[in-house]
């Protein structure tokens, strides 16, 4: 059955393409989680009209908890990203592009897009399996100048690192409300967690036990557990790819020698080692909402200063009225100059 079939959206003029890759980067992932997954591919008005012409190609990843066919959940008054991405190419003057919308679900709700022994190689199976399937099976200029990547939370996370990360493959980002300056981003809800552990005497394990065994999130405090849970997953697991808490569940005490390996993950201290990477960006966009509870704002403003220090100054940045959620409105701003910076 098609992703697709609750859609009650006017027709389409671009074409929504449906895909099955498997992911050798994915076959025998510790979580036992498929190989096999959904990959969908917008191709723009025209598309099929000149056989001969290619196109840039930008990335869409989606934040914690989130899988492909959400992009086709419909919220009320809301119009799916999707068809604001097909009437942007249809009826504004942004020059077209592919744009491939990526799964990277886990069992524990996110992959974080790194390669992890806790989780699998969502960092390989993005940059390479899916960029190789895409641009095998469309008519893409295949090269860093001409793909960008898009998310936003935890996706915008993936979209600012992997371009550091890989700039062989991406030449452009766009990050709204991208994870970032960890202190405030994760470390603000230590205390409340090893609270909240309470309930499981202390034992994460215990909690994500329980967790699976009941309807999701029926407890409160099974969003603000399962987010540090699975971000463990990524960056801290032990050597059996069991998650590793960066403080004491008892407590919430800082165990400096795992939170040590989530700063190694932080964009904020990530720029200065990638310097050569970001500043060979064709484009740059960093934005949040000035109140976001996760303080991303304060993350986006601390990123842009590092790409200060290292002598980038072309970011389109931005500060605008709201919080972390509710601001997918600000999509198609950041995609349409992905869309002008990717152009031949």
């Amino acid at each position: 059955m098609s992703i697709m079939d609750n859609r009650v959206d006017t027709a389409y003029i671009g074409t929504i393409n449906e895909h099955i890759i498997e992911s050798d980067a994915l076959r025998g992932n510790p979580l036992g989680d498929a190989a096999a997954r959904p990959l969908v591919v917008y191709t723009p008005p025209g598309y099929d009209d000149d056989l001969d012409r290619r196109y840039p190609s930008i990335y869409v990843i989606q934040g914690y908890t989130g899988q492909v066919a959400m992009w086709w959940n419909r919220s009320p008054f809301k119009p799916l990203y999707p068809k604001v991405v097909d009437d942007l190419f249809a009826n504004t003057d942004t020059p077209p592009c592919l744009v491939v919308y990526v799964d990277a679900w886990t069992t524990y709700g996110g992959s974080q897009y790194v390669d992890s022994i806790g989780t699998g190689r969502y960092h390989t199976y993005l940059c390479e399996d899916v960029v190789s399937f895409v641009d095998n099976h469309y008519r893409t200029l295949n090269d860093p100048a001409h793909r960008g990547i898009q998310g936003k939370s935890s996706g915008g996370f993936g979209a600012m690192i992997t371009p550091m990360l890989r700039p062989d493959v991406f030449g452009a980002l766009a990050s709204h409300a991208g994870d970032s300056l960890y202190e405030l981003c994760y470390g603000a809800s230590f205390g409340e967690a090893a609270r909240l552990l309470r309930n499981w005497d202390g034992s994460p394990e215990i909690w994500w036990n329980d967790f699976r065994k009941r309807p999701a999130f029926s407890h409160p405090a099974d969003m603000t557990l399962l987010g540090l849970y699975g971000v463990a997953a990524c960056f801290s697991p032990d050597k059996n790819s069991r998650p590793v808490l960066p403080f004491d569940t008892r407590s919430g005490r800082l165990l400096d020698d795992v939170w040590a390996q989530w700063l190694e993950w932080d964009p904020v201290r990530m720029v200065r080692r990638h310097a050569t990477a970001l500043q060979g960006l064709k484009g740059i966009w960093l934005d949040a909402g000035r109140n976001d509870e996760y303080y991303l704002d304060l993350g986006a403003q601390a990123v842009v200063d590092e790409l200060a220090a290292i002598g980038v100054h072309d970011v389109a940045f931005e500060l605008f009225d709201g919080k972390h959620g509710g601001i997918d409105y600000r999509y198609p701003l950041s995609l349409a100059f992905l869309a002008n910076r990717l152009q031949p």
